[in-house]
């Protein structure tokens, strides 16, 4: 079923997690994250827009984007920024569209967006937007632990997104990821049951 619901949270806040909970409830994951390595790797879709854009030099030796090399060139530059986002959020938004109207079995489909909000895109498309949420100590925490950021430069991260009361305020629901992992599945499967019934309304 072509039902689209939207999953965000800022960095850290663990909605990998989350969206493979879903996944292993039968729902359809699209994953923009995985769109947006998919257009930047040697061949994709960004690359020749990205070398006009920013020249050879954010390009590595096979044709894919130097994600290294980029990140230390928008960093902190929010004009570089936002042509690197006026470049790839229209095709990874139009890859997901793509993607969630193929047909399935599944009784809807999960977008994980990390700048849904932020992006402007996607509330005219989006059924009902899930925002995972956590104490920003336990984001900066997370973040040290599976990247070689320190704390200050997760928290400039953090500072180019949302904040977490705005995020929170243009969710339909939240799940707390602030305890053991059975409490986490526990409102995933509540919500997956309440998202299967308004699916099927809406057919």
């Amino acid at each position: 079923m072509n039902y689209p619901v939207g999953l965000t949270g800022g960095i850290g806040s663990g909605k990998s997690t989350v969206a493979d909970m879903f996944a292993t409830l039968g729902v359809r994951i699209v994953d923009t994250d995985l769109i947006s390595h998919q257009l930047t790797q040697a061949g994709g879709a960004a690359i020749a827009a990205i070398r006009n854009a920013f020249g050879d030099q954010v390009i590595d030796a096979q044709g894919a984007l130097d994600r290294n090399k980029m990140r230390e060139l928008i960093f902190g530059n929010q004009e570089e920024k936002q042509r690197l986002e006026d470049i790839l959020h229209p095709l990874i938004y139009a890859r997901a569209q793509q993607q969630a109207a193929a047909p399935t079995d599944a009784p809807y489909t999960l977008i994980v967006v990390p700048l849904l909000f932020e992006s402007g895109r996607y509330a005219g498309w989006l059924k009902h937007v899930i925002t995972v949420d956590c104490p920003e100590d336990s984001q900066i925490a997370r973040t040290a632990q599976r990247s070689k950021l320190d704390a200050t430069a997760i928290r400039a991260i953090m500072a180019q997104q949302l904040s977490r009361e705005a995020r929170l305020a243009l969710s339909d629901e939240v799940i707390h990821n602030n305890g053991s992992l059975d409490y986490l599945k526990s409102q995933v499967v509540g919500i997956h049951r309440r998202l299967s019934a308004l699916a099927t309304e809406s057919d």
